[in-house]
């Protein structure tokens, strides 16, 4: 059955205003409120309570992020695919790092939401997702033991653990768990920025085009992208055959090779700064949003797997312009950052 969305009274009047040259009505108090409850951001990051934060965990989290000491031949980083001027992506169709790996690098912007992560959900928690690349022979290349004698033999780093974790022993403060644990809590701090799309929500008409207000109708209505694409961070974290993947491309499949649902099923990935991380999909096969706009239209592959939610839409050109227009509201400043001096 269809979801439907309190806001979409708001959308559809202030198309129906804009496309008669009439005033937009002033909805009441109410449906207004409903409406920044589902899309304001956050006050507050959600820290888990068996991994709270701390300024100097923070700290330590992004000195590893950056430092190249934890790849196997020393060169490539967690920055090298995660890019703060990339908006925290690499802009390549697949990911490099030792070698070529199969998948497009997602973006890490508003992960502290992201329930369970990787394309094909196969990580419980982003302190789970650390060692996978660090020890994957295509992307960071290394050892456990290796990563900590490296990491023990340096005193910035054996000083940085201790302050991040005082309770340690000295002579046995530098874990996995610990590493795992520094990683993911920078990483919750990596947000998106404020958009056109944040600025409009609160009350700026000016914010965004009327272009992109017809495309917020669309988004929510005909073009039905809010059925995934939802919330403040335009993702419900979900997995779905969007009719795009290969036939040997099976991605939660793998995990549950007897659904047939899930079979082809890849994240869906939140839309903040989508106008700035081409290419798109799981593997990096749509470079435009115009073709993304376009393949959600004819809807892909039609196969068991393909999710109810993807069907032909019958956009107009016109619709396609808004639609886009809208998703670039959802697109922010790009704030400027400082890589951390690491320790040696």
């Amino acid at each position: 059955m269809r979801r439907v969305r309190p806001w979409l009274g708001i959308a559809a009047a202030i198309l129906i205003c804009a496309a008669a040259s009439l005033p937009t009505p002033h909805p009441a108090t109410s449906t207004l409120a409903e409406l920044k409850q589902l899309y304001e951001r956050p006050e507050g990051i959600p820290f888990p309570p068996d991994d709270p934060y701390s300024k100097a965990k923070e700290k330590l989290g992004r000195l590893l992020f950056f430092d190249p000491i934890l790849s196997g031949a020393r060169d490539i980083s967690c920055s090298s695919c995660h890019q703060p001027g990339l908006s925290w992506a690499d802009g390549q169709k697949l990911a490099t790092g030792a070698g070529k790996m199969p998948l497009h690098t997602p973006t890490i912007i508003d992960v502290a939401w992201v329930p369970i992560l990787g394309w094909d959900g196969k990580y419980r928690s982003l302190e789970s997702v650390a060692f996978g690349p660090l020890l994957s022979p295509l992307n960071m290349n290394n050892t456990e033991p290796e990563i900590i004698r490296r990491l023990t033999n340096i005193p910035g780093y054996v000083q940085a653990f201790a302050q991040a974790f005082p309770s340690a022993k000295p002579d046995d403060a530098i874990t996995r768990p610990r590493i795992e644990q520094a990683l993911a809590t920078f990483e919750r701090t990596i947000l998106a920025s404020r958009a056109p799309f944040d600025r409009w929500i609160e009350g700026n008409e000016s914010a965004i085009s009327e272009s992109a207000k017809r495309g917020f109708v669309l988004f929510n209505g005909k073009a039905a992208c809010a059925d995934c694409h939802q919330g403040p961070s335009f993702s419900d974290f979900s997995f779905h055959d969007i009719g795009i993947a290969a036939e040997d491309d099976i991605g939660r499949g793998r995990l549950f090779p007897t659904s047939v649902k899930l079979r082809h099923a890849f994240k869906v990935p939140t839309l903040r700064d989508v106008a700035r991380r081409a290419p798109y999909m799981h593997d990096g096969s749509l470079p435009t949003l115009e073709a993304v706009v376009d393949e959600y239209d004819t809807a892909g592959i039609d196969r068991p797997s393909r999710s109810e939610l993807i069907h032909p839409l019958g956009l107009t050109a016109a619709e396609k312009r808004d639609l886009i227009a809208f998703l670039n509201t959802l697109t922010g400043e790009q704030a400027p950052f400082t890589p951390p001096v690491l320790p040696r």
